[in-house]
Order: structure tokens, then sequence, then C-alpha cells
């Protein structure tokens, strides 16, 4: 009975579209401009959208479509959605947009948009060595499936083998792995490209950024592993038991389309997933126009946890991005560990810097500095391409700035084919202090800003000025650490003030993962192109990646928990503080503030026993959403549901039960929101209220004590905000911090003020 009602439905549809297009726009003899776009549309009515095959997708899709075909013989359906939304991707110009926007039961149509990339020590750092109980409570992470989407995988390197892994649940687990059967294992258990709608390519990384995070965030343990012979040690994955399905929605020259993108999250929640690494991003653009939202929320609906990168456009105000409530957005920050390489110039002074790669027996002796940049043109002061053949460089050390055209290491091969013989690196003044100690193709030493401006101005007033660079290995213990990258996307959220973003951060500096191509000087010779290796590489997708494996391991101790309330556990047990008991520093060394850090830095053994958490429900987004004030449409697109926003108690950012706290506050304001929190620690415990209120602002929280009887038991409480005269303040923010102490557990929430 059901087919019947499908064939009707769908042959509805088809003449309704004829009706609809003009003639004009059929016959219309001349060229016409094909694009991608993702098309929103009503779920067929009665009929249960879990009983269509993939055949009946597609054909009730077709049916919003123009009947011609294209004149290149491409196909124009792209991709048929089953969970990320309710709609396809197709190829469609932009008359025949506007007539199918005019159908019934479209929803929203939206061009496909390029997204981007946001691109060992870190198990050490987070105290997370195989011998801790912490590990051994979450078994490694053993049985989680991870999924990355990225730039593919090198299935070969040895940070993808299974030794002593299991392949995961058949009950659970649905993936494929498009690799021959012999390439994927019981670590690599799926693996698929999604690329313009096809899947022709296999999912080989040519890149080398997916390699990076996967390995970050299940990588398995490779003793001995460096980079360059430099950070040895034994680099493992946050998880190193949990299993990897890659996704790959990117791809070298093309970026990572939106639509390449909704398909590979909605592979990923028809595998069977646990947790998603997404370290993709754009500029913000509404909810309902942002297909990591879009999909993300599907996948969080499904119980999948989401660890998405706040981007690399900091350090600049409200530049973070993936910034939805369901998702964990994620900053990065360094380590106390540096590579170091220090230049001593011809003056007796010397500057600290760093480097991945350390030559042995560089020579100490003095040799003569030129600077490019003196000249002026900001192409040669960051030594792009083809800036430096007019040069006299042989022999030298050229002073090089970030920035530019081109990359760190790029800038090297530069300077080798020009014929310098060392690079001194110096930062941009909105790098400051955040140093990537890269896998250079020469002597390198990359300086900050202060120790990089000292350089220049020897360089531009001696007359014959020199210098050498002294590398002296690995150091540990350095500080401050962890303080936050330059690099890392800053709040506030340019969609939802009322919720602090990023929510969290983590390593995400000089970090060694594996990499599929060779690095530093055997790079530039030919015969190494299938040479895997460890690179070092900072960015917030490494940071995202940790957040990852830190999620499979908390879902493993803790099966029951929610998306919601792992991304609590958290961030209510995050550190404030750094290894010297100092707030955590950016990258001017001085403060860094809730929008870099948000609620502090991961701590993962205290995420696994936080006392306390806030959980929220799907529908509870769906009532955040009409609470921005978007129509009913709008939120239908997100939700994938018909939503009347005039049914529902819309609520505000300030109002959903996020585990931190932000609100907008006026002169002679009082304002009142509410938090639940559910007892997940003892049976029986008291927790007491401690406020440190931020300034200007008066706090106080009613009850003051919670008394909790029984496990998983939900209480109240009402946060109460109130202000005198906000004058010159108007504009700028306040912080301070609620804490529920009981006599095991300390359960933090950052308050924000924004005066207004």
């Amino acid at each position: 009975m059901s087919c019947i009602f499908i064939f009707f439905f769908f042959f509805f549809f088809e003449g309704s579209y004829t009706k609809v297009i003009p003639s004009s726009i059929i016959n219309s003899t001349v060229p016409l401009s094909y694009e991608t776009y993702i098309v929103h549309v009503e779920k067929p009515a009665h009929v249960r959208t879990e009983t269509l095959t993939d055949e009946d997708h597609w054909n009730y899709y077709r049916s919003f479509l123009p009947t011609h075909q294209l004149s290149s013989g491409d196909q124009r359906l792209l991709y048929s959605y089953r969970s990320v939304i309710s709609g396809f991707a197709a190829r469609l110009t932009r008359d025949e947009v506007k007539a199918i926007e005019n159908l019934p039961g479209v929803l929203h149509a939206v061009p496909d948009r390029k997204l981007f990339l946001h691109t060992t020590h870190v198990s050490d750092f987070l105290d997370l060595s195989p011998r801790t109980c912490f590990m051994r409570e979450t078994n490694f992470g053993k049985g989680a499936v991870i999924g990355v989407l990225d730039t593919g995988i090198f299935p070969s390197h040895p940070s993808f083998k299974d030794s002593g892994i299991s392949h995961p649940p058949s009950a659970k687990w649905k993936g494929h792995c498009d690799f021959k059967p012999t390439v994927c294992n019981n670590k690599l258990v799926g693996a698929k490209s999604f690329n313009h709608g096809t899947h022709k390519d296999l999912p080989f990384d040519d890149d080398g950024h997916g390699t990076h995070t996967a390995s970050v965030a299940a990588g398995w343990l490779v003793r001995n592993a460096d980079v360059l012979g430099n950070a040895r040690g034994t680099a493992s994955g946050v998880a190193p038991g949990a299993h990897l399905s890659v996704y790959k929605v990117c791809h070298a020259g093309e970026g990572c389309l939106a639509s390449d993108v909704l398909a590979g999250i909605d592979q990923a929640i028809a595998d069977g997933v646990d947790v998603l690494s997404i370290s993709i991003g754009a500029r913000t653009v509404p909810f309902y126009d942002d297909a990591v939202a879009v999909g993300t929320l599907a996948a969080v609906e499904r119980g999948i946890f989401v660890s998405s990168s706040a981007g690399n456009a900091g350090p600049g105000r409200a530049t973070v991005q993936n910034d939805a409530p369901w998702m964990l957005t994620v900053g990065a920050t360094g380590m106390d560990r540096a590579i170091r390489a220090t230049v001593r110039l011809g003056s007796g002074e010397e500057l600290n810097g760093e480097s991945a790669y350390q030559p042995v027996g560089f020579t100490s002796i003095l040799l003569p500095i030129v600077y490019p940049g003196a000249r002026g043109g900001s192409r040669a002061k960051t030594c792009s391409d083809g800036s430096l053949t007019r040069l006299n460089i042989k022999g030298m050390i050229v002073l090089c700035h970030t920035g530019g055209t081109n990359t760190s290491v790029e800038k090297g091969a530069v300077v080798v084919r020009a014929g310098g013989v060392a690079m001194i690196l110096v930062n941009e003044e909105e790098r400051r202090s955040t140093i990537e100690s890269g896998a250079h193709v020469l002597p390198t030493a990359q300086v900050g800003y202060s120790e990089g401006q000292r350089i220049v101005v020897y360089a531009t007033s001696t007359a014959n000025p020199t210098a050498t660079i002294l590398f002296k290995g690995t150091m540990y213990g350095t500080s401050p650490a962890p303080a936050v990258a330059s690099f890392s996307g800053r709040g506030p959220s340019r969609l939802n003030e009322g919720i602090v973003k990023p929510d969290i951060v983590g390593p995400g500096v000089n970090i060694v993962a594996a990499w599929p191509f060779p690095v530093g000087p055997p790079a530039l010779e030919a015969g190494n192109a299938t040479l895997a290796t460890f690179n070092v590489a900072s960015g917030t997708s490494a940071s995202a990646a940790v957040l990852a494996g830190t999620a499979a391991l908390l879902k493993n101790s803790h099966p029951d928990w929610s998306p919601a309330v792992i991304k609590s556990a958290m961030m209510t047990t995050a550190d404030v503080l750094d290894r010297e008991g100092k707030a955590i520093a950016d990258e001017t060394l001085a403060d860094a503030g809730y929008f870099a850090v948000g609620s502090g830095h991961v701590n993962p053994t205290r995420a696994n026993d936080p006392g306390l958490v806030y959980d929220l429900r799907p529908e509870d987004y769906v009532t955040y959403l009409c609470g921005l004030g978007y129509t009913d449409k709008q939120v239908s697109v997100i939700s994938r549901r018909a939503v009347e926003c005039s049914l529902l108690d819309a609520m505000t950012a300030e109002e959903l039960n996020y585990p931190s706290i932000s609100v907008a506050m006026g002169s002679n304001m009082e304002k009142t929101v509410m938090r639940t929190a559910r007892n997940v620690g003892e049976m029986e415990a008291v927790y007491s209220v401690q406020i440190r209120a931020p300034e200007g602002v008066e706090v106080s929280v009613y009850p003051e004590k919670l008394g909790f009887s029984e496990m998983n038991q939900n209480m109240s409480y009402n946060v109460y905000f109130s202000t005198g005269e906000v004058g010159g303040r108007r504009g700028g923010v306040a912080q301070g911090q609620l804490r529920w102490v009981s006599n095991k557990h300390v359960v933090k929430s950052s308050l924000l003020i924004s005066f207004v």
C-alpha cells in the first residue's frame, strides 16, 4: 500500500514541477551555468521515512528536479540525504532554483560552499599514559568508533595497526571500507570518499591533515616516534584502543564542499559511529545555511558526540567557528615542550626560538644576515615564491616573516632555491609568542614577535649583521603551559552571545602525529614520496581531535551519558589555571579570558568523575532555535521536521541548560537564569555554592545548597544577577565563576556578563 502511495506522490510532484518551470528556462539557447545547491524539503506526508529504501529517497528527491538531462551528461542529483537533512544536493541553474523554491514542500535552497580545514607529548601532558587508572577504567577507548571527517587517511601508517584490538560489535557497526579488504583492519574499520556526488576515488590522504587528526584522536602506540630525530617518544592517540572510520570530504586543490561534508555526516550516522571529529569550518552563517551545524544536530540527536574545531582565524574578536550549542567547540593551546633553536646575533645577544629540524654539526660560525623586507614589499618580507630571485643571498641566513601566501616550511624551500643556507622566521605581531616548531627543509629558527623585532632592528641598524643558530634539542617543562595559541578562534559567537564559545581548549600547538609524506630536507629529495613518517603540526584541528578521543574514553566509561552530559563533564572539570597556578595566558602572555579558553583546559581524568552534570534534550535545541528569532521554515530546515514556534515555549540562549552561563546586562537591570544539575557522583551528597561575582555585578544563588539522596537525581537552582549604572563599561564584559562544592567534587561554571 505504501509503495502505491509513494508512486502517486512522486507523480504529483513531477507534474507540479513542469507546470511551474517557465518554458523559457527549459528551451533557452543561452549556455546555462550549473552550480551545486543543497535543497531542504519537507518529509513525505503520511509515510514513515525510516521504511523508505535508498531508491525511494532518490525517487522522491528527483520529483523536485527538472526532467531534462544536463548537456554534459553529468547527473543532476548528487546526494540523497537520509539523516542529516530532509533534502538533497543537485546541480541547478539559478533560475531553476527559483522555480524549485516555489514548489510545495520545498523549505530552503542554499548554494554549496567551500569549507576549510583547521589545521608525542599530548598523552603525557594530559596524564593519559597507559599506566593511569583512568586509562584502565576507560579500557583505552576499546569498542568506541570515532568518525573523522577530513582529507582521508594513509592506512598503512604504523599508527593504524590493530594489535590487540578486536572488531567493533557487529550489532552496532554497519560501516564499510572502500579500500581493499587487506588494507582496513580492526583499527581502521571504515573508509569512504565523497567528491561531487561520486565515490570513485579511494579515501587515501593527499594532504596529510586527515592522517594527522585521525592519529591524534585514536592512533595506536608507536614507540620511538620522532620528527627528524626530535620530540622522540611513544606516539599515541588519546584513545588508542578506539576504532576509526574515515570520511574523506576534503580534496587537495578543491577544499571541502558543504554537500560532501553533509554526505559524510549522513554516512557516519548510518554506519553507527560514537564520536565525530570535525576540523572543518568557514565564516559564520546562520545555522540554517551552515551544513556542519545542520548535519551535526542530526548526529547529536542520535547520541553521537561531536567535537569541532574553533577555527584558526584568531586572535581577533568574534572569530570562533562551529559555535552551535550542540557541538563541543574546541580552541587550541600549547604544551610545556619546546624544540629549541636559539639565534645568536653578532652582538652576542641570544634569542630563543624553535624548529623541529635540528641539523647535527650546523656551523657555530657567524654568517651574514640578509633581510629582504628591508627594501620594502610584502612578498619579499614574507619570502613568497619568486620574491628572492633577484637577491644575492648565497651562503647567507635569510630573515623572513610569517604570513603571506605560503607556509612557513614553503618559505624555507624558497630560501633554499635562492641559495640561502639558513632562515630566521619572525612571527607577525598577531602571532606574538605562539611559535610553531616546523619540520623545516633547512636550518631554521622561528622566533616570537618581540624577539623577532630585536633581530630586525639589529639587522637593519648594523653595518654587517651576522648570526648563527644553536640547536639545543627537545626541552620539557617550559612555561607558560598551557597557553592559548594566537590562531585559536575567539568569542563571542556572532550568532548566540548567550552561550560562551569556545567551550573548552586542548593541546593544538606542535602536535606530533602520523604523516603520509616525508618532512624536512627529505621532502625535497626525489624518490621519497611514499615514505610515511611523523610530523609536527598546529591548529584547532588537532585540539578537536584530542577532545574527540577524550569523548570516546568517557563514552566507554559511561555508556549511558548523552552528548550533552559528556560535554558538561568536560567543561565543569576543566582547568582554569596553568601548571604554575596562574590564569591561563594567551599569545600576549596576559590572562586569556573566557572568549579564548571557554571553561578552561580539558582534564580527562576529572571529567570521568564530574560529580554534577547539565543535560539537554534534543527538543531543547528546537525551542532554542525558535528563541533565536528564526522562522518556522528555518527551524524546520535545521531540525528536519515541521516546527511551529508559536506552539512552543521559545527559549533564549541564556536559558539553555548549558554548563556555562552568559547573560547580557544593562544599567540597573535584574535577571534570573535557571540551571538543572544531575547527580552522577556519590549517591548521597551535599553541594554548597561558592560565587566569584563578575566586577560590577551582584550575584546570588538559591538554594545555596543542593542535597542529593540518589544517583541521577535532578535538582534546579536559580542564579540572580543585578547591576547598577553600567556607564563606560557598555560594550565590555566581566568574568566570574560559580562553583558547587562537595566533600569530593568541585563543579565549575563560567559566568560571563556582557554590558549592553
